[in-house]
């Protein structure tokens, strides 16, 4: 396969900034339910990029569960490569990638726990099965021999914790939240010729402009 063949020509229109909306997050919304409505799996899926102290980076895909008082959260183990990049370097990088309508999302910012309580009750609200599956990657990225050793421990945390009874959120699990300085909104154009407006965070105001593609 060659590689360089594969390309795709964009068609689905174009975004012009008087169409835009002058709150960055209530165009982030609009576009979100767009593409949720337009059936897409994992509309909330997005990019994480972190990076670490010596500058390594590290990307992998999360869900975005919340846009709290423009702030973009999301959860996870905080024994994980992610936390832990966060924790040496707070500033991290979202994307959103909706192919079907030939959109792109990119949001820059910084990132900060969210409350004890805020972690409590999204984790109340997630499947059983998603509950155990947290006490179980207890050791998320960590080097295991054999996928048994996961059954094996996921048998033990079932009857630890029924599915008739309350599973405890885990100290070591919670939530993060990303304030945006930097928010990109990109529409895919024929002949290459995108288009790409941005936000640009001035204290608690707004710069909307519009890039070169």
């Amino acid at each position: 396969m060659n590689l360089g063949d594969l390309r795709e020509n964009y068609t689905k229109g174009g975004i012009r900034i008087a169409e835009m909306n002058l709150c960055p997050f209530e165009q982030f919304e609009e576009w979100i339910t767009v593409a949720h409505e337009s059936s897409i799996p994992d509309a909330n899926a997005m990019n994480l990029a972190t990076a670490n102290l010596q500058g390594i980076v590290t990307s992998r895909t999360v869900l975005l569960k919340g846009l709290e008082d423009k702030r973009f959260q999301f959860f996870t183990n905080y024994n994980s490569k992610k936390a832990q990049d966060l924790a040496e370097n707070p500033n991290a990088s979202l994307t959103f990638h909706w192919k079907e309508l030939e959109r792109q999302i990119t949001i820059r910012g910084t990132v900060k726990k969210t409350c004890r309580q805020t972690s409590r009750d999204y984790f109340a609200t997630r499947p059983y099965e998603s509950q155990v599956g947290a006490w179980v990657s207890e050791r998320q990225s960590k080097r295991i021999g054999v996928r048994s050793t996961l059954e094996k421990l996921d048998q033990e945390m079932r009857l630890k914790f029924p599915e008739d009874k309350t599973v405890p959120c885990p100290d070591f699990w919670g939530g993060f939240q990303l304030k945006p300085t930097y928010i990109e909104f990109w529409q895919g154009r024929q002949g290459r010729l995108h288009d790409r407006l941005r936000y640009i965070r001035h204290q608690d105001d707004w710069e909307l402009e519009r890039l070169s593609p």
